[in-house]
């Protein structure tokens, strides 16, 4: 099948199709730790580059019932974007047009273009576009919508849900759909925009998108506090709570996960804390000012150490050990890594309740993320030699997850289910509401050859 699709497609569209079995290999996997392509199994890559490319791939998956994987740059950790057997793998990498429009504060771009490059293209207009993953450098604006991502200043500036107006999006058999809205209100109809933002490929895939931008705000300084405990820390997150303008960044790193980055490279972290805070402001005219009422309160709340930067080369360098934590991670060795997210009250007691867990089940474990709204990462390393080492992780992100309810939380704050998490959503949903989300599903993939497997399992 995978190979008279790849010939079908290669007809259709020359130039498109990856034909060479090294370069489509690449395409395989994205970044979800256990990810590994089945043995075996063949499957056809697509490049569009453009709504007409889309169109052809979806018109002809219709047809043939080829179940259809949207890519964007893979950094999903998972498995949103990994091949299926039989499939095609849409890549939308290659649409990466960018148009800025200053007097609306609007950006429409293809969804290939990566997040920082929005960025920087924004920035040349005196605006921004606030939503920033961790990995923005890499991550697409067409991965973002599909996960909804969020990043290090969600505390301050939400998710990017909070930046979508409008969507043009082509479903399975080809026809275009455009949602929302270029207006800045618009009440017209059900919110179509927001369903497909967070859908992860399950309902067409998005070829273009409307986003809000907001005026750029002075270059963020940063300060960073180290604390004797994790109570202590926790006090440093009730302090910034009860401030009166709100950091524009707020991320926690606890104890293991400082000596994670300090064993990556010197970034100036103190090995053997309690945990450490970073905060920054950007408040137009206030930044220095603010900074200091944060190190003030941090210090108050029991910070042992507290470094303040006069300017944003300092506060980029401390923001950088934040920026290396994944790749310090992935470098100690094999993880199972996830996001939850409970209420930010309640953030203690999941990173205790992190370490208490990988005690029981023998494995090692770090937990950091974003303080300012409550979205953790926890970590549980394991070895990939003992098929029992890896189960026992698994079990741990169950406990985890478990955890995460009973602290009145979700199992997902911002890279979507996947593959991974799948098993799960069943039961935070509930029989009802899955039931009318898989309904809902059908009226846009009837066939439901959509990212098939992924969220829903």
């Amino acid at each position: 099948m995978a190979a008279s699709t790849t010939e079908a497609l290669d007809r259709l569209l020359p130039g498109r199709v990856v034909t060479d079995p090294d370069v489509a290999a690449g395409y395989a996997v994205d970044a979800y730790p256990q990810a590994a392509a089945a043995p075996g199994s063949t499957f056809t890559v697509v490049r569009a580059r453009s709504r007409a490319d889309v169109q052809v791939v979806l018109r002809y998956a219709a047809q043939h019932r080829v179940p259809v994987v949207p890519q964007g740059a893979r950094t999903s950790t998972t498995g949103a974007a990994g091949a299926l057997p039989g499939s095609v793998v849409l890549s939308t990498e290659q649409m990466t047009s960018v148009r800025i429009d200053p007097v609306e504060r609007l950006a429409v771009v293809g969804p290939g273009v990566l997040n920082a490059d929005l960025k920087a293209a924004a920035a040349e207009h005196g605006l921004a576009y606030p939503p920033d993953p961790a990995s923005s450098s890499m991550c697409s604006i067409g991965g973002n919508v599909a996960t909804n991502a969020g990043g290090l200043c969600c505390v301050k500036y939400g998710v990017t849900a909070d930046y979508v107006r409008g969507l043009e999006v082509v479903l399975p058999g080809g026809e275009v759909m455009r949602t929302g809205r270029r207006t800045a209100k618009g009440v017209a109809g059900y919110d179509l925009t927001g369903l497909f933002v967070g859908s992860e490929g399950t309902l067409g895939v998005v070829t273009e998108a409307v986003l809000r931008l907001v005026p750029l705000g002075d270059p963020p300084l940063t300060v960073l506090a180290v604390f004797p405990s994790l109570a202590a820390t926790m006090a440093g997150v009730t302090a910034l709570r009860e401030s009166r303008h709100t950091p524009s960044l707020v991320e926690l790193l606890d104890g293991p996960s400082v000596d994670a980055v300090q064993d990556y490279g010197d970034y100036g972290f103190p090995r053997g804390s309690g945990g450490v805070l970073l905060v920054q402001s950007d408040r137009p005219g206030h930044a220095a000012e603010d900074v200091e009422a944060y190190a003030a309160a941090l210090t108050a709340a029991g910070a042992a150490e507290v470094a303040v930067a006069e300017d944003r080369t300092e506060a980029d360098l401390l923001l950088e050990g934040r920026r290396v934590l994944n790749p310090a991670l992935q470098a100690r060795g094999p993880r199972f890594i996830e996001d939850v997210c409970v209420p930010v009250g309640r953030l203690g007691e999941l990173v205790a309740q992190v370490h208490v867990i990988a005690e029981r089940h023998g494995l090692e474990a770090t937990c950091s993320g974003h303080a300012g709204d409550g979205n953790l990462h926890p970590c549980f390393f394991y070895d990939a030699d003992e098929r029992a080492s890896l189960a026992a992780a698994r079990r741990a992100f169950d406990d985890v997850v478990r955890a995460a309810w009973a602290l009145g939380g979700t199992l997902t704050g911002e890279h979507g289910v996947g593959a991974q998490k799948a098993p799960w959503l069943r039961e935070e949903l509930g029989e009802a509401e899955l039931a009318r989300q898989l309904a809902v599903k059908a009226v846009f993939d009837p066939l439901g050859i959509m990212n098939p497997g992924r969220v829903y399992g």
